[in-house]
């Protein structure tokens, strides 16, 4: 007959082992903890901080910086405050929009903000405005203001070159030092400078029309206490009426390499004609004339040279070789006329001289290279345009 166990709590199934009873134990419940009730099997994370993602969106797309770097200190605040999350989200934010900030700062410090509202004007208004005067770069070509009497002027329209255009920037150069230089020293320094510039940027004189004359914008004392020092030079149309069709720009950026030969050949021939004594008759400067004919002499030398020593197309061959031959004639004329006793036996050489540099000489060989064939009619000779300096200048 089977005795039954006695009473006691009920062992469990399964291959759990009976719990051992101590004094302070009570009864088993089984292999699994019982959460007692108002708790939860799963931690419930804190909430995320909703002013945090609003300051990282506005960093992020850097839309009103100022207002998103509000937004995140206020939400490291409430962060602290409430145990919310978020944290990383606000610091974020706040470091994007500090450089929002930043970048919108220096934007309307250098007029970059002036020239993106300007631009959203001209749209909105169908103009072709594109911005200020501190926006262009060389070979941008744009119309001048309207009321051309004004001497400071800040507004520009850039158009394409190919198009009708009032002028053509050849150079943008920055002014060193801190101090405002002053407006005659800025104006020096564009007469020169500008003059440079041109002749390395439109190096084919012979297709720069005659009434184009060289132009710049110089800052004002504002603009350069505000950190614009540069100095923008240009080509122009000379009556700032019929305007320019078609880019001037002839340089290595433009040209191909027989071309950019020859031209660089013959400016330094240019550049030393155009050095020539101010004195009107020989007599009255004999020894000026002779030492620039010994200057014209050495530039001669240096252009033959220059010329034999690149290798042309076949059928550039000859017409470079017979001008060649032109420009070492010349060159015993120049040198004889620099060891000349007198003005008369200084003229004789001189004129045989030019002569044998005449611009017409050379059209066989421009035709050859494809560059402009027709002589500037204001020719001074040996193919030099010379235009008496920089035609002037506004503020900006």
């Amino acid at each position: 007959m089977a005795i039954p166990p006695p009473p006691g709590p009920e062992r469990p199934e399964g291959p759990y082992p009976p719990p051992v009873q101590g004094p302070y134990q009570g009864p088993y419940q089984g292999p699994y903890q019982v959460w007692g009730q108002g708790y939860s099997p799963y931690n419930r994370p804190a909430p995320v901080n909703g002013l945090a993602v609003v300051a990282l969106v506005l960093g992020v797309l850097c839309f009103l910086p100022a207002v998103g770097l509000v937004l995140g200190i206020v939400a490291l605040a409430q962060i602290r405050k409430r145990g919310e999350r978020g944290k990383g989200l606000a610091v974020g934010g706040m470091v994007m929009s500090s450089l929002g900030v930043a970048l919108l700062v220096l934007a309307v410090a250098t007029g970059g903000a002036s020239d993106f509202w300007d631009g959203f004007k001209g749209g909105m208004n169908g103009s072709a405005r594109t911005g200020t005067v501190f926006s262009l770069r060389k070979g941008d070509c744009f119309d001048e203001p309207g009321d051309s009497s004004k001497s400071v002027t800040v507004h520009v329209d850039k158009v394409p070159c190919a198009g009708r255009h009032h002028a053509e920037v050849i150079a943008n150069f920055a002014m060193s030092g801190a101090r405002y230089p002053g407006r005659a020293s800025l104006r020096d320094a564009a007469d020169a400078k500008c003059r440079t510039f041109e002749r390395a940027y439109a190096m084919d004189a012979w297709a720069v029309p005659g009434d184009v004359r060289l132009y710049h914008f110089i800052p004002t004392r504002d603009s350069w206490n505000l950190g614009r020092h540069s100095i923008i030079c240009m080509l122009e149309s000379g009556d700032g009426k019929s305007g320019l069709k078609g880019s001037l720009r002839k340089d290595g950026f433009t040209l191909n390499a027989d071309q950019f030969a020859y031209l660089q050949a013959v400016d330094t021939l240019d550049e030393a004609l155009r050095a020539a004594p101010a004195a009107k008759y020989v007599d009255d400067d004999l020894r000026g004339y002779k030492e620039w004919a010994t200057s014209v002499s050495v530039a001669l030398d240096d252009e033959a040279r220059l010329l034999r020593g690149h290798g042309w197309f076949p059928a550039a061959d000859k017409p470079v070789a017979t001008l060649v031959d032109d420009v070492e004639a010349s060159r015993k004329e120049w040198t004889k006329a620099a060891a000349a006793t007198d003005a008369d036996t200084f003229s004789a050489h001189y004129k045989k001289g030019l002569k044998l540099i005449d611009p017409r000489r050379t059209v066989t060989a421009r035709k050859v290279l494809g560059l402009t064939a027709t002589p500037p009619s204001n020719d001074g000779g040996g193919g030099s345009r010379d235009n008496g300096g920089s035609g002037g200048g506004l503020e900006v």
